[in-house]
């Protein structure tokens, strides 16, 4: 142990070690729940030489394959390292790692995409088999054991209660002014013992700032110091900015007819450029003391907190860039107050969003003309990442809004589309609707009156032509008229406009 240790612990003192020695410890068929979630607070030194030790064990002609449970996605070091060394039997709940993505769509690897809030209690229910090993990044252990958090907490609590062994990585480079910025909260988890949640307000603090874990199981500690995965976001683009447009138009408008506060609803927004622009537009807008309750923090959301817009933000976990990243750290006793990180099954749990009345923003692939949307796959087969906590919010969300350009592959392929190649969340689910050509407001429509809305409000003008077409001409011929499609040619709509090459 060095002389800065953060092993405060006298009795794991004994059980640090390399990453090397702490790899050799996994057993090939071993399910694996690893920290981390969107590229913040994952095992960073473990998942590569775990990956290594696969490798050669696959070259000696000894298949050695392993589970792999997260919080959400991770990083090149974990699935892309794993995915190369053909590693993973079984990956779940997401994933946005190219080479994780290909073995998938390759029929390499098994994939699980479920919804976030969903995945601790499947564990806990059982219905995931037996949780053989956690390895866990944390960013220090106190003398009686606990556990510092580290950028993420994701499902760290469960995997640290239902695992067999612990493995935890100790990570100096993440700052210890992190602690006390946790909230975990231990309450019932099975039914028919479940309490309420007693969470009223984004800010609430309803638990523990520390993770806990039985000494006795924690077989190996390995002290590291390496970032997150810090990715850069792009700056806005028009169209992104044209989205957020419309979006703060309409808040406007709820306001305006007293369905929303003047300080709006607890926000939620998933991640990605056009997601963080709608942010840079809130914090430019003409509303203030905005909360939030979401999943993760971007860099939007810092800007709005240092602008002193957004006056509380609940998350379970950081999603930023290298920049504001330096500039959480330079004012992390500002933030600190104002941040709260907690599990994703209580950051993505149902009955919290609906209470809390949270306002979704969440992106997606494809939306059809009657409102079902695919935020998942490309051409109904092939997936991109998975549903992440969307579905989590948009059921439950006070308002659910979807938005994406209008138009994918150079302008060969709308967005809108007669019939969504996959769908993840159906028109039961979607209320609003965005593109840069405008906004769809779905709320109390029909299917029929739902067509006509997006397709004028959110096609690209190219494609409007054939939509309203398609739309007329399925009403006409189709058996029923309350959701017509002409099936055989809404199915084929992709592969017409990608065929033509004309568009």
């Amino acid at each position: 142990m060095n002389n800065e240790s953060r092993i405060l612990c006298k009795r794991l003192q004994d059980r640090i070690m390399s990453a090397d020695q702490a790899a050799s410890l996994v057993f090939s068929g071993a399910n694996v729940g690893m920290s981390g979630f969107t590229g913040s607070g994952y095992p960073k030194a473990i998942p590569v030489a775990l990956a290594e030790r696969i490798e050669k064990a696959n070259r000696d002609g000894q298949k050695f394959k392993i589970g792999v449970w997260t919080g959400a996605s991770t990083a090149p070091e974990l699935d892309g390292a794993l995915a190369r060394a053909d590693g993973v039997e079984l990956r779940l709940p997401y994933q946005s790692d190219p080479t994780c993505r290909k073995r998938i769509n390759a029929g390499e690897m098994e994939y699980l995409d479920i919804h976030l809030s969903h995945v601790a209690q499947f564990v806990w229910f059982g219905f995931l088999g037996k949780l053989d090993i956690a390895v866990i990044e944390v960013t220090g252990i106190l003398e009686d054991g606990r556990l510092i958090p580290s950028t993420s907490i994701g499902n760290n609590k469960t995997w640290l209660e239902q695992s067999d062994k612990v493995i935890l990585e100790v990570n100096s480079f993440q700052d210890l002014r992190l602690e006390g910025m946790h909230d975990i909260y231990y309450g019932t988890n099975i039914p028919p013992h479940r309490q309420p949640i007693p969470l009223l307000r984004p800010h609430d603090r309803i638990g523990d700032p520390y993770l806990h874990c039985d000494p006795d199981k924690i077989i190996a500690v390995v002290e590291t110091h390496s970032p997150d995965r810090n990715s850069d976001f792009a700056e806005p683009d028009e169209n992104s900015r044209l989205i957020a447009g419309h979006i703060l138009e309409f808040f406007e408008h709820e306001v305006k007819k007293g369905r929303l506060p003047k300080n709006l609803l607890p926000l939620q927004s998933g991640v990605g450029n056009i997601a963080n622009a709608v942010m840079a537009g809130l914090n430019h807008g003409p509303f203030d003391n905005l909360t939030a309750y979401t999943e993760v923090l971007q860099d939007g959301m810092l800007d709005m907190i240092h602008s002193g817009k957004l006056v509380s933000a609940s998350a379970t976990a950081f999603s930023v860039s290298k920049t504001a990243l330096e500039k959480f750290y330079a004012h992390l006793d500002e933030y600190r107050d104002k941040i709260v990180l907690r599990p994703q099954e209580i950051s993505n749990h149902p009955e919290v969003i609906r209470r809390l009345g949270v306002i979704a923003m969440n992106g997606m692939i494809e939306a059809d003309i009657f409102g079902n949307l695919n935020s998942t796959h490309v051409m109904g087969s092939s997936i991109m990442n998975g549903i992440g906590g969307s579905g989590d919010f948009a059921r439950n969300a006070y308002i659910s809004i979807f938005m994406t350009p209008s138009q994918a592959k150079n302008g060969q392929i709308s967005c809108i589309v007669p019939m969504a190649s996959h769908v993840d969340h159906t028109e039961h689910d979607v209320q609003i609707i965005v593109t840069e050509q405008g906004l769809a407001d779905l709320r109390g429509l029909s299917p029929n009156q739902r067509a006509r809305v997006i397709i004028e409000n959110c096609a690209h003008p190219k494609f409007r032509p054939a939509l309203h077409d398609y739309h007329k001409r399925a009403f006409d011929s189709s058996f029923g008229k309350h959701t017509p499609h002409l099936l055989d040619e809404a199915l084929s709509w992709h592969h017409r406009y990608l065929s033509s090459g004309s568009m």
